[in-house]
């Protein structure tokens, strides 16, 4: 499991001072990349010299409780299966022991044009550790 932590900005709230629901999809997508990153991927790199990126296919979020303005959160994020050319993730966002947004994400690896492609074996053997 891989933990990224950030703070609620005013700017990440509506109205109500509670964190805006589109705002849960950033804050994931900033866990996700500093897995990739952790994972030892560097994904500029894939892409410059494979033509290889990673797209969100899906998403199957639940939203438990709200976040605040001014709350320290921790993204958590897990591989649960990593196939030929998919990257299922199970995502939580926290605050101290307490879950806040659950998301199930799953990434496919593109051509840059948008063409389906394999995950090449060296990048998943950099992911493999990481599954549980």
């Amino acid at each position: 499991m891989h933990e990224f932590s950030l703070r609620v900005w005013y700017e990440d709230t509506d109205l109500a001072g509670i964190v805006y629901y589109a705002n849960y999809l950033k804050f994931i997508e900033r866990g996700r990349s500093d897995w990739v990153t952790a994972c030892g991927i560097d994904q500029i790199a894939l892409r410059d010299q494979q033509d290889i990126v990673f797209a969100v296919r899906r998403v199957e979020a639940d939203y438990l409780r709200p976040a605040k303005f001014q709350d320290a959160l921790t993204v958590t994020t897990t591989l649960t299966s990593v196939t030929g050319a998919r990257i299922v993730l199970d995502q939580e966002v926290r605050r101290q022991d307490e879950t806040l947004f659950r998301a199930t994400v799953t990434l496919v690896c593109l051509t840059g044009a948008g063409q389906a492609s394999r995950i090449p074996a060296e990048i998943r053997a950099r992911l493999a550790p990481s599954l549980h």
